[in-house]
Parts: structure tokens; C-alpha cells; sequence
């Protein structure tokens, strides 16, 4: 999946009672009552076997009953529950935002959770 809207289509089908958040800025992209799950989804241009997760939207979702972290990536789609994720934290330099125009870098806290620590959905 390239885009968010194909992959939120793509879990619809798995989660029935799934709901996009109405709020641009949310700190989560979807939710689902009968999960009581929080989910931030992200689509990847390439695969890496592990993938970068920001400290601040982690320390946002972590807050929720059962937050959700879902990765498509051109070989799959990749879902971890965070509180059962031990992740180490580090700064680096990355761009302020990725997909705009402002690619300023600036330091962020990351993370990276393991492909072989997530519950795979989907594989291509």
C-alpha cells in the first residue's frame, strides 16, 4: 500500500468498526471501539527490517488502553502493540517533516521496532 487511505481501506476489512480520527493533527490516524485500540498508521517506501517510530508520537499513543503501530511497506504490513514493545531512544537528524516542503533538518527522538517482533498482516 503507497498512500494511508489504502492501507486505512485495507484494515477496514479486518477491523469492521474501524474510524479515521476527524482531527488532522491528532497524535492517531484511526481507532476502533470494539479493539479499544488507538492505531497511527505509516506507509514506508522501502522495507527495512526495522522501522523509525518518533518518541513524541509514542509518548502520545502510549497513553490509550491499546495502542496500535501499523507499517506497510513494499513487502508487507506490519502491526505491533506498543506496550509490549521495549524500545531504546536516540536523537538523530532528520527532516522537520517528510512529505512537505519544509525538509529542514532538525534533532527528533526515534526509536526502531523489529519486523520480527511485529504481528504480520499482510505479506507481498
Amino acid at each position: 500500500m503507497k498512500t494511508e487511505r489504502e492501507l486505512f481501506n485495507y484494515l477496514k476489512a479486518i477491523i469492521p468498526d474501524l474510524n479515521k480520527s476527524i482531527d488532522q493533527f491528532s497524535s492517531w490516524d484511526c481507532s476502533s471501539k470494539l479493539f479499544k485500540a488507538r492505531i497511527e498508521l505509516k506507509c514506508r517506501r522501502k522495507h527495512y527490517e526495522e522501522l523509525l517510530l518518533e518518541k513524541i508520537k509514542y509518548d502520545k499513543l502510549i497513553k490509550y488502553n491499546n495502542p496500535l503501530y501499523i507499517n506497510s511497506t513494499p513487502k508487507g504490513v506490519y502491526l505491533w502493540k506498543l506496550k509490549e514493545q521495549s524500545i531504546q531512544w536516540s536523537e538523530r537528524p532528520l527532516p522537520k517533516t517528510t512529505d512537505f516542503d519544509n525538509n529542514k533538518q532538525i534533532n527528533k527522538e526515534v526509536g526502531y521496532l523489529k519486523i520480527k517482533d511485529a504481528i504480520i498482516l499482510d505479506m507481498f
